[in-house]
Parts: structure tokens; C-alpha cells; sequence
């Protein structure tokens, strides 16, 4: 790779983190509005695995992939926002090269996600479109297996991506404007070749990303069908009511990412903000939309917060 007076990544102690462009003071409501986002994120999700592992009446394909989807919600979360608030706090905004290349785990975290939501995808296709052979479909050991491959799947993409990122040489220039590190903006300061690193991204976006798009995409398409085909009312209200609440996550998680990331930068303030989203208002907002909507959740909580 070519190098164009930087020094190389081995010299690079630590990245600036330029966060919010905002004067001084505001970064103190910043702090505290992140601490209550963060606080909702760990009770939200912590709660919601309790409930899932000590109430015997949600041992289902759904809740199991729902205690994995808040696991992840609050570990990726943890990654990002205990540093961004002591950046927040701190006049030293910097974040050591060790530091930024433990972006590995976000990324593990937040691409495990997307197959995990495609595997709930699949999980409600098979519960309305195959009904009598649902319990034959999900069987515990494929659900343990779509998790697992989730995982899979997600410590290949990230560590393919942050391997690619963090292997060219910088220049003199270490400010990443963004709050976290971001691979992308990293890149962007980054003195090598950058061929390669787009040719690992599309090649993950084609064979990693996109797949779990088409799989969410499809089953819907044949939820859809099936629901309207279906002579009962109260069926249709009740398969709607269920896919509902997933339809939301979705929706926010991969409508934000993709304003991030697939528009162009002409508001690089508006995209830090939409990078809130996907990484603490996401997380805080997913136990939520379940509980609130699901019944079966709502009396496991009042059987806990009873006793």
C-alpha cells in the first residue's frame, strides 16, 4: 500500500475523537442525556432477559431470539457509550489506537443483529405460513444453530473489516469525526490505498449484509400473502399484532444505518446524530416495543415485580 507522508499505524498512539461540534458547555447535557439513554438501555434490556430466562412460559423460538437480541442490544451499546461519555466530560478527547480497534466488537455486535432479526423474520414465516409444522421448523437445536451461525457470521465481518481498516498507515491528521470510532471515518484519515477496504466492504455488504435483507424482505412478502388469504378477521388483526413489533426494529435499526451510511455526508452533524440512534435509541427503544405490545411478556413482568 502506498503511503503519503503519514506515519505508519505502529507510530499511531491514539485518534482525536472530534464528537458533537458544540460549544464546550453543551457537552455536559450531552453527558447527562446519554447517561439516561444508556441507563434506560441497561434496565430495558437486562429486564427483559430476566424475564425471558426465569418465566418458563416464553421457552419459545421467539423469546429465545428475543433474549439474544437484547443481549446484543446492550452489548454493543456498552461498547460505544461508556467512552463516548467520558470523551464528553474530558478535555482530552482522544481515544488510544487499542482503544479504536476494539471497534471489532461493535461491529461483531451490530451485524450479529441483523442475522438475528433475520432469523426472528424466518421464525414468524414459519409460525403463520406453516402453522402445523411450526414446532418441526424450530426445532431448540435449529434455533441454537441460527444463533450461533448469527455470531459466526458477524465475528467473520468485523474482524475481515477492522483487520482491513487498521492494517494501512495515517497521516498526521487524527480526527475522526464521529463521537466513536467508525471504520469508515477511520478510513478517511487513513494515508494508504483504500482498494482493498472497499473491496472487502462491498464484498461483505454482498455476501453478509445483503442476505439477511433478502431473508426478512421474502418472509414478509409471504407473511403478507398468507395473512390476506385468510378468511378470519381476528386472525389477520392478530398476525399483524404480532409482526408489528419486529417490523418496527427493523425499520429502525436498518432505516438509520442506512441514512448513515448510504447518503451522502452533506450534514455530518446530522449524521452523528442518526448514529444515536442505531446505537443507544435502538437498544432502549427494542424492550420497550416488545414489552408494551406483547401480553405474554407483560405477565411475566407483573409475575416478577409481584413476588
Amino acid at each position: 500500500m502506498s503511503d503519503k507522508g503519514g506515519s505508519n499505524h505502529s507510530d499511531v498512539t491514539n485518534f482525536i475523537l472530534a464528537g458533537f461540534r458544540v460549544r464546550p458547555e453543551f457537552y455536559v447535557l450531552l453527558f447527562l442525556l446519554f447517561l439516561l439513554v444508556y441507563g434506560m438501555v441497561l434496565l430495558g434490556n437486562i429486564s427483559m432477559m430476566a424475564v425471558i430466562v426465569t418465566d418458563s412460559q416464553l421457552n419459545t423460538p421467539m423469546y429465545f431470539f428475543l433474549g439474544n437480541l437484547s443481549f446484543i442490544d446492550l452489548s454493543y451499546s456498552t461498547v460505544i457509550a461508556p467512552k463516548a461519555m467520558g470523551i464528553f466530560l474530558s478535555e482530552e478527547k482522544t481515544i488510544s489506537f487499542g482503544g479504536c480497534a476494539r471497534l471489532v466488537l461493535f461491529a461483531l455486535f451490530i451485524v450479529t443483529e441483523g442475522f438475528v432479526l433475520a432469523a426472528m423474520a424466518y421464525d414468524l414465516f414459519s409460525a403463520i405460513c406453516n402453522p402445523l409444522l411450526y414446532s418441526v421448523h424450530m426445532s431448540r437445536r435449529l434455533c441454537s444453530q441460527l444463533v450461533a451461525g448469527s455470531y459466526f457470521c458477524g465475528w467473520v465481518s468485523s474482524t475481515l473489516q477492522v483487520s482491513v481498516t487498521f492494517s494501512g498507515s495515517f497521516c498526521a491528521y487524527r480526527v475522526i469525526d464521529r463521537f466513536y470510532c467508525d471504520s469508515y471515518q477511520v478510513e478517511k484519515i487513513s494515508c494508504s490505498n483504500l482498494f482493498v477496504n472497499k473491496m472487502v466492504s462491498l464484498s461483505l455488504a454482498v455476501f453478509i449484509i445483503l442476505p439477511t435483507i433478502v431473508v426478512i424482505v421474502v418472509s414478509y412478502v409471504y407473511i403478507v400473502s398468507t395473512v390476506l388469504k385468510s378468511p378470519s378477521t381476528k386472525g389477520k388483526k392478530k398476525s399483524f399484532s404480532t409482526c408489528s413489533s419486529h417490523l418496527r426494529v427493523v425499520s429502525v435499526l436498518y432505516g438509520t444505518v442506512s441514512f448513515v451510511y448510504l447518503t451522502p455526508p452533506s450534514n455530518p452533524e446530522l449524521c452523528k446524530v442518526s448514529s444515536v440512534f442505531y446505537i443507544l435509541v435502538t437498544s432502549m427503544l427494542n424492550p420497550l416495543i416488545y414489552s408494551l405490545r406483547n401480553k405474554d411478556v407483560k405477565q411475566a413482568l407483573r409475575k416478577i415485580l409481584g413476588n
